[in-house]
Order: C-alpha cells, then structure tokens, then sequence
C-alpha cells in the first residue's frame, strides 16, 4: 500500500483547507463510525413501512395504487432533545424546528471530534449551514389552533419566539449564540447544494481570515418522516424506493432525512498545531447554470463542466490525478447521463485516458438528503480518503443506456475496493441544486504528521484521563463511550487520549479521573474491573485552592523522578537548567547523583550530605512545580520547609534561579528559615497559560 507523502508545514499547499471535526446523524446511523461501517458493508438504510405505519395523510385509495411507494430514509430519535444542556427552556426548544436542534448538537459534537472546546478556545469561529424547509412548524407546531390564534393576534411582540424557532435564517446564528462563536455566521441556501456551498463559503473566509475555524454543513428532516409518495413517468423519486445510481433501471432518487457538519481550519495552521487532518481541502468551484438548460429544474452539462473545471484549477491538480469522484448521482434517468456528461467534458481538458477513475453516489445508500446531501458526500469522501477505501455503490448491475462508459474516463466502483493508487490520494465532490447552483470540491488525503512529543513518549508511561459531564446517567455514559472507542482496533494513541480530554473538552460538575499506563488498564478502569487510580466526584460550588508544599532535607533518594525526567520533556528541560547552573558550584555532577547507573549502597551515601541533598531536592522539587503548572495546575500559594522554601521563593519570583541555587549549594550560610521564613507562604502572582496543543487530536467517540 503506498504510503501517505511526509508533508511539512512548509510545504503545505497554498489555499488549502483542512477538515478537522466531523459529525453526523444519517438513515441508520447515530454517528459516523456507524455510517461508515454501513458504507463499507453495502447497507440500504431505506425504511419500508406497512399501512399502519404511515403517519400521512394519503387516502386510503391513494395508499392502494400501484404508483404509491411506502419507503423513506428516517432519522431515529429527531424528538430527542437535551434543552437544559445548550440553556433551553422547555419551551422555547418546544418551537425550535428539530433541524435546528440537531444542527446544534452536531456542531458541538464535531468542536469535540477535533479537540476543541470554544469556551477555551482564542480565535475566531464561524458558522455556514443550510437546512431544508421547516415542516415541523406547519405540521406541529400550526397542529395547535391556540398557538395559531395567538400568532396572529399577537405577530408583532408576543410571537417573536416562534419566528426565531421556526426560521431559517437563524440556523447558523443559532449555533453562534448558543456556542458561543465569534466568527461570520449565516445561512446559505442552494437546494440540493445547500451543504456543499456553505463548505465552499466557509473555505473561502478561512482564506481571506474572517475566521481561525469554521463549522459548515446542512440538515434536512422533514416530517411526517414516515410517509410514503407517488411515483410518476419523469418525475424524479423512484418507482420502487431504490436509488439505483447510473444504472439502467435506475427510476428516480428517495429523499431522506440526515444532518453532517464539518470543522475546518486553515491547513497551515492545522498541522503547527496538532490536529488530527481527516482530508485536505485543495480547491472548489461555484457557478449557476443560467438559462442555457430546458428548464428552471433542469440540470446542464455546460454548466456542470464548467463548475468541475473551475474546482481543478482552484486546486491546481491535474484531472488525471483525481481517482474517485463522489457523484451528485441522484439516480434520474435524465441526471446522472448529464453529470458524466459534465464530468467527461471537463476531464477531457486534461487527459484522453479513460476508465481510470472511480464514481460513486451516497444515495444508493441513505437516499437524497435534501439540503444535507453535499456534506454528506464530503463526509464519505474524507472517510474514504482516511480508510483509504472504496464503499460500493449499491444496485449497480448495467450502465445506463445513456452512459458509454467505455468512452469516458470513469467506471462505477460496485464493492468494496482497496484505493491503491499513488499518495497523494486524491477526490472530487459534486453537488447540483435544483435551479442551478453547481458545487465541486477537490480533495485529497491529509499529509502524514511528524510525531508529536506525547506521541513519542514511552507507551508505558502513566496518563491521566479525565471526564465530565453534566449528570451523573451523562458521566456514565460517556465512560461507556470512551472505553468503546479505546477498545476499537484503530484507538488512539494513550497519551493524545489524555490530552484532548484534558484540552479540548468542557468541564462539567460531574467528574471522574483515572491514570492508567496502557489502554488495556484504562479500559478495565473505565468499565469498573479496576479502581486503582480511578477518583470520581463532584465539583465543589465554592470551588478549590491548590497549594504546593515542598518537603525539606532528608526526603531525597537516588533516581527520585527518574520516569519523569525519562519521559516528560519539560520536567526534564528543568533538571537540565538546573544542572547546568549548578555544575561549577558543586563538586559532583546533578544528574550523576539524581540518577546514578545503579542504585548502590554507594549512590544513596552520596546523596546524605547536605552539599548533595539540598541541590538535588531543590531541582527535583522545582521541575516537578514547573512541570505541573505546565499542564495548567497553579497553585493559590506554597509553603516549604528548609530548601522546599527555596523552591517556593522562586516560584513566587521573590528570588531567582540562579539565587536559590547558589544558596542551596552553600550550607554553612544562614538558615534560609532565616532569610526566607516570612515568605513560607507564597501568592502566586499570575496564572500561568496551558500547555500548546502539540499532540493529534484524535476523535474519542
């Protein structure tokens, strides 16, 4: 298999864009992890109800013809909605179209999938997203004639709530309020290119800096969602519930319901800062169709070429090097010849080759999204392009009479495929609105990181993992979570686990740590086989001072803080500082008598003398302090004893590094209980910053 190209920062393509974070809620799937493995198995994620099922309101002759289909994609659970945790009243979430609040819970679950929490995060984030109509409020909310009464008598003050639940427009500000976002928020709206053109958008203010990060999809729920309709000659949904992409029995698409955001951040910024790259955005192209098509809802392969090539160039890749292109392939006997069409045209710029790149259409899977269909091809080609996988497109069985393959650089990928061609592996992304707003995407496989200092640590090393939440059921379950994701076969690395949860995650009340050394001994703490080093509790309404105390003389052994200076970059860069300043002031070398080759008889005599002890302990306790403030744990004040008052002077700036160590090195000076006493107790003048997110953000869950 070939292997990802080692890609630095300064050789990050210009204009490039890389994907983050992702979430989603689809046709039978909770998450992506679901989604994905349903891809890959060649699940139709179809519904198919009986007559008492239905929920609309088709008569009962109507329900009986032969051209009314009684099959949708759902979304399970859309009237599950948890109101007290984004600062909701029952009520007000009561008139917030479902679509909005699954908007929301996505947006906050793909800030997670990259290690990110905006409470804590410093720049700018911005929202692009698009949804479809809002049937909720005419099928639910109107359903209540009270409601209705009160609307229009009271439409200019008393309402103003409803307006802003059942709105579109206050999609993307939305999750900016509640979120808490600082960067440009707004709802884009294209129809069927509704997600893909607000990832465009997003891209391009990243670009020109509006923003540091930006969230950007769709969500299309529609109810009632389990309904059937009829099927006509040359309409677009099918006459049977299969979407049979680029097939020759293909009769129309099935539209579904489904939600998928993505985080994006300038590629650049992305790889100096650690984050976990599910694939690179390289370029996009945006355009409308005009008037040059048959009509308002027809497709046009001018159109669509244009808009593929305009994407090409926005990369500046060459069409041979694309090897998969995920189709707009809505399964219409008109549509998909047009889209090859398009394609063909705009590939045929670059090469004559063909048959050399694979096409595929996600609604052969979960059916048409709506306003959520663009995205959701982004996601199944981020995922492709991380797997490094093909999913098959489901009902393929003979080319649409149409579509001469053979003449075209493009064949149907039908099963699940190894994608084996040359790093860097590389995607397009289609998405045609209906009026004519046409979105392509290109993009590639993330560059393979360098090794972060957590991932070089030694895999033996101890790591604190740490929960919240906001109840005790929601701290349970998201234990249950995280062992689930530590025991999948491409878990990640221990040490980036402790990191993300201890960085980029929100603290709640409800917490529960655990330190464990491998994942294995954090599984079995997590599902309650092991408690040692496992702490859970509530966090205090008043809140907790930390205070360091720094033990004095006679505290001191050989390779005292051997494993951290063995595996903790900043404890060690300390003890190095200090052994550096210490070396012409003592007779015998720090680190020779911090960490001996053996630990002898010999070795602890060395240790006894006061000339000895009092430096080593000094540094120990010194690089430990620093070591601590540096994952973010500061202290309110300090108290020592002996040299531990040094350590604590220092800390506290009354005296400098070079000062204690030369006092520690001279025991027939005054005590420094003399000198230093009053200053037992230290304030801690400022709060030191966290430590830079230097290690892969990986997704927990």
């Amino acid at each position: 298999m070939t292997e990802r190209p080692d890609t630095q920062d300064d050789d990050a393509p210009l204009g490039a864009i890389a994907i983050i974070g992702m979430a989603g809620r689809f046709p039978g799937a909770a998450n992506l992890d679901e989604f994905w493995r349903n891809l890959c198995a060649g699940v139709e994620s179809i519904t198919r109800f009986t007559d008492a099922e239905l929920e609309d309101s088709f008569s009962a002759e109507v329900r009986s013809a032969s051209n009314f289909v009684k099959a949708r994609p759902i979304l399970e659970n859309v009237d599950q909605f948890d109101a007290p945790f984004f600062a909701m009243h029952a009520r007000e979430a009561e008139l917030t179209d479902p679509q909005h609040r699954l908007f929301l819970e996505c947006s906050w679950e793909a800030l997670e999938d990259a290690g990110y929490d905006p409470a804590s995060y410093s720049g700018a984030i911005g929202v692009f997203a698009g949804s479809s109509p809002n049937t909720y409020f005419l099928n639910n909310v109107c359903g209540d004639r009270r409601t209705i009464e009160d609307f229009t008598s009271n439409f200019q003050v008393g309402n103003y709530p409803m307006l802003l639940g059942a709105g579109q427009d206050f999609l993307a500000t939305r999750v900016s309020y509640k979120l808490d976002l600082k960067g440009p928020s707004m709802t884009v709206q294209s129809a069927c290119s509704t997600s893909l053109l607000a990832v465009a958008k997003a891209c391009q203010s990243l670009l020109l800096y509006e923003a540091d990060m930006v969230l950007a999809g769709g969500v299309s729920i529609s109810f009632p969602q389990r309904r059937g309709y009829q099927h006509l000659d040359g309409g677009m949904v099918s006459a049977d519930g299969t979407c049979r992409p680029f097939d020759a029995e293909a009769s129309g698409t099935i539209f579904g319901s489904g939600c998928g955001v993505v985080l994006l951040k300038r590629l650049e910024d992305a790889m100096s800062e650690g984050d976990h790259i599910y694939a690179v955005i390289r370029g996009s192209g945006v355009n409308n169709d005009g008037a040059s098509k048959v009509g308002y809802t027809a497709p046009s392969v001018s159109g669509q070429a244009a808009v593929i090539e305009m994407a090409l160039a926005s990369a500046g890749v060459d069409a041979r090097t694309i090897s998969y292109v995920e189709c707009h392939g809505t399964a219409t006997p008109m549509g998909d010849p047009i889209e090859v069409a398009g394609l063909t045209q705009a590939y045929a710029a670059s090469t004559n080759d063909v048959q050399f790149c694979a096409i595929g259409s996600v609604k052969s899977n979960i059916g048409h999204l709506d306003a959520a269909a663009g995205v959701t091809g982004l996601i199944k080609a981020a995922l492709s392009l991380e797997h490094r996988q093909l999913p098959p497109t489901l009902h393929y069985r003979h080319a649409n009479k149409q579509i001469d393959f053979a003449r075209t650089p493009f064949f149907v990928n039908d099963k699940l495929t190894e994608w084996n061609q040359p790093a860097p592996r590389r995607a397009g992304v289609s998405a045609f609105g209906v009026g004519g707003t046409n979105v392509h995407l290109i993009v590639e496989e993330a560059p393979r990181p360098a090794l972060s200092l957590r991932q070089q640590a030694s895999p033996t090393a101890a790591q604190l993992l740490v929960l919240s939440a906001r109840s005790p059921a929601a701290l349970t379950a998201a234990r249950a979570n995280l062992a689930a994701r530590l025991r999948q076969p491409d878990a990640p690395p221990l040490a980036d686990v402790a990191y993300s949860l201890q960085v980029g995650r929100r603290a709640f009340d409800h917490r529960l740590t655990i330190s464990a050394a491998s994942i294995d001994a954090a599984v079995g703490a997590l599902e309650g086989r092991e408690s040692r080093g496992v702490q859970s509790g509530l966090r205090s309404a008043k809140g907790s001072d930390i205070v360091f105390m720094f033990p004095g003389q006679g505290a001191q052994y050989p390779n005292m803080g051997r494993g951290l200076y063995d595996h903790e970059p900043e404890f060690r860069r300390h003890i190095d500082r200090c052994a550096e300043i210490l070396r012409p002031l003592m007779a015998d070398d720090l680190l020779s008598l911090l960490y001996p080759a053996e630990d002898s008889p010999a070795a602890r005599q060395r240790l006894m003398s006061t000339v000895a002890a009092q430096p080593a302990i000094f540094s120990v306790e010194y690089a430990l302090a620093k070591l601590w403030m540096s994952w973010g744990i500061t202290p309110r004040a300090m108290i020592g004893h002996s040299v531990g008052e040094f350590v604590a002077a220092v800390i506290a700036g009354v005296l400098s590094l070079e000062d204690a160590c030369c006092r520690c090195c001279r025991p027939r000076w005054p005590s420094p209980r003399s000198t230093v006493l009053r200053y037992a107790w230290f304030p801690v003048p400022t709060r030191p910053s966290i430590a830079s997110n230097s290690c892969s953000n990986r997704a927990l869950w």
